[in-house]
């Protein structure tokens, strides 16, 4: 089962989640992180700012999710535009230890296993930072996706379009297609750290929590993995059955176990 953290908000998610981060990167300063977009990991990033002053990041190496096909890379809602003004230049990464789905290469049909093949040669990614669309979906992995699926290009669905038209001037504008990192690919991170916030998330979150394992939520794959941490505000999490149980075993779990 994941362990389930019920935070009061999102700010307190984040100084959660960072804390985390922070300790991995002051005890392994080569440590690779797995980078959602979005808006829900902003508060992890606002976060890390704070806690990486003064801490050696040279090292830290990166992989995107996710990356539109369609628009070009420097357009502004381009992953690779978000994750370098909202990671890499607040945090003071280098920039060429992180990477994004070259969901721009000429060869698309081959950039799938190039991404893979470039996160094995990092020694696979230590934390995975999720969030979950409100039918489910982690990364661009649509219901349907395969437990066993790898980067690839998915088509997205209209409800993925619809969420991610904040981001555009119109619906329209919302790219079809994307690279995404698999299910798979997801699962063999060391740890996956899931965010949610706010009553439109808490059924996606439920299913994936404690639904049945189906491709019809793909967050439900996260049941397969060994060390899963779920981080919810109370409104995301007003759906969990077992609430209350999550909140006394984070309140009585020993403090060296970190999350």
């Amino acid at each position: 089962m994941a362990e389930v953290v019920i935070v009061p908000d999102r700010a307190a998610a984040g100084a959660l989640v960072a804390d985390a981060i922070a300790e991995l990167i002051r005890t392994r300063p080569d440590a690779v992180l797995g980078l959602a977009t979005g808006s829900t990991p902003l508060p992890v990033y606002e976060a890390l700012r704070d806690r990486l002053a003064g801490v050696d990041v040279s090292r830290v190496r990166g992989f995107a999710l996710d990356e539109y096909v369609g628009i070009d890379a420097d357009h502004p809602e381009s992953y690779a535009s978000v994750i370098t003004r909202e990671v890499v230049e607040p945090l003071g990464l280098d920039p060429s230890l992180i990477q994004t789905p070259p969901a721009h290469d000429e060869d698309l049909a081959g950039a799938g296993d190039r991404y893979e093949a470039a996160i094995r040669a990092a020694g696979g990614i230590d934390v995975q930072i999720l969030g979950i669309g409100t039918d489910g979906h982690i990364g661009f992995n649509e219901p349907g996706s395969s437990f066993a699926s790898r980067t690839r290009v998915k088509t997205l669905t209209a409800q993925t379009r619809a969420d991610n038209a904040r981001f555009f001037d119109s619906v329209d504008e919302v790219p079809r297609h994307c690279l995404t990192q698999g299910l798979g690919t997801i699962l063999e991170a060391g740890h996956l750290v899931l965010l949610a916030f706010g009553e439109g998330k808490a059924e996606a979150v439920a299913e994936a929590v404690e639904g049945p394992l189906t491709a019809s939520i793909p967050g439900s794959a996260i049941q397969l993995h060994p060390h899963v941490t779920v981080v919810v505000d109370e409104a995301a999490a007003s759906r969990l059955k077992f609430a209350d149980y999550y909140r006394e075993s984070y309140d009585n779990k020993p403090e060296w176990q970190g999350i």
